[in-house]
């Protein structure tokens, strides 16, 4: 099957192995295993979870969104006591740790095939498990996604690069003006949304 982009023809590379990217080592997977669920039933989905190594204690850094994408300051506060819940009850982490939910942030890591499909159309950094074209980064647009591969317009490069989603050890979008516009006009639509809604709940209470 053919792919282009923007007039590019695609240069494919061969597909690997999966490589770990919401979470890095055995353990985070271990807790991700453990949580998905308890994030899904909350009506969140975690997007990257690392625990880390600290001076005095470890970090339990989880990344989440709700089905829009959007994390508030109250949706991380619901889930951190829901994944707090399962946590004191499993007790799966050795010694003492601190939770910290969070949202992904604007400039935020690229961690499921679709999230490189969501955000066509963006710049990408991508750090690979392997050589490809004698190199392991890679910088570029993000041109969607076929199969298990990521399509990226490299700049400089006449083709279409295919990255085997397997061979992605790490990905995040690149901090930029287009980034920046995109990221205000979304706080914008919340903001107007969240208005809205509560001029709604006004009417509703005067009647």
């Amino acid at each position: 099957m053919a792919f282009s982009s923007g007039g590019r023809e695609a240069r494919r590379f061969f597909i690997g192995f999966e490589a770990p990217l919401r979470g890095k080592t055995q353990e985070d997977r271990s807790l991700l295993d453990l949580l998905d669920p308890v994030a899904e039933a909350a009506g969140y989905e975690l997007v990257r979870l690392r625990l880390m190594s600290g001076t005095r204690s470890r970090r339990l850094q989880i990344m989440a969104e709700g089905p829009d994408g959007e994390m508030t300051v109250e949706d991380c506060a619901r889930l951190s006591r829901a994944v707090s819940e399962v946590l004191d009850a499993a007790d799966p982490i050795d010694g003492d740790y601190l939770l910290e939910v969070s949202s992904p942030g604007i400039d935020r890591p690229l961690t499921r095939l679709k999230d490189f499909a969501a955000f066509e159309g963006f710049e990408a950094r991508l750090e690979l498990d392997r050589l490809a074209d004698n190199r392991k980064r890679f910088k570029g647009e993000l041109a969607g996604v076929e199969d298990q591969n990521v399509a990226l317009n490299v700049e400089g490069e006449a083709d279409t690069v295919l990255i085997p989603f397997a061979w992605i050890t790490d990905a995040k979008l690149v901090m930029n003006d287009k980034l920046l516009q995109w990221g205000a006009a979304q706080r914008d639509a919340r903001i107007q949304s969240e208005q809205t809604s509560a001029e709604a709940d006004q009417d509703l209470s005067k009647e």
